[in-house]
């Protein structure tokens, strides 16, 4: 696939390993160029059998071609990002978008969100006709650098079935498993569910030991 990496950040540059070595070509872009060279350079870099292409563009030009977006941003520059790109105008209609973006308070873990809002559904308003699924949001970057995927299961929702099918595949591509949770209006209840992991974590629980387990 081609997929554009809205982002320079950790968890940008975690998918972005998993999926570069999986075949898929990897744009990458971000308010700051520099960063965005120096990721596509490390991606470029990886040891890997099949590596997808690799390039790094300004961010008006980041998702002329792109067959799916990953929106690898902090909350407070999302709508900036998503502007930039042109998605209020329509750039990423039919595109499959993908928001791993966790609008929480720091450290405590509320969501800084309208009642009934989510942040997956403010990116489909900000972006008209893209095909937005919520994903990628709950385990931290680590996870995907690291950590062990066998084990993992991704909750994903969104309104569109060949979204879905996408972004399933590109988390078997992360050698995880996924799981669809509904339509985007359950994005909200995902994204309280890591607000609730992030504050205990932050609490020095581990979230784990705060969920039963369920035969």
């Amino acid at each position: 696939m081609r997929i554009t990496i809205l982002g320079t950040g950790t968890l940008a540059e975690a998918l972005g390993s998993r999926w570069a070595r999986a075949g898929h070509d990897i744009t990458v872009a971000g308010r700051s160029p520099v960063k965005a060279r120096q990721l596509a350079q490390r991606l470029a870099a990886l040891p890997a059998q099949r590596l997808g292409a690799i390039r790094a563009v300004p961010l008006a030009e980041s998702v002329a071609d792109a067959e799916v977006v990953l929106l690898a941003v902090a909350y407070t520059g999302t709508e900036d990002v998503l502007r930039a790109v042109g998605a209020p105008s329509g750039s990423l209609s039919g595109r499959t978008v993908i928001d791993p973006v966790n609008a929480v308070e720091h450290g405590v873990g509320m969501l800084r969100l309208p009642p009934g809002m989510s942040h997956a559904r403010r990116v489909a308003e900000l972006a008209p006709g893209a095909r937005v699924v919520k994903a990628f949001h709950l385990f931290p970057s680590e996870q995907w650098t690291t950590g062990e995927t066998a084990t993992v299961t991704v909750s994903i929702c969104g309104d569109d079935p060949a979204a879905l099918r996408t972004t399933e595949q590109l988390v078997r591509d992360v050698g995880a498993a996924a799981t669809v949770f509904g339509g985007l209006d359950r994005a909200r209840q995902l994204e309280e569910a890591a607000g609730f992991v992030i504050s205990l974590a932050f609490s020095g629980v581990d979230p784990s030991r705060a969920v039963p387990a369920v035969p």
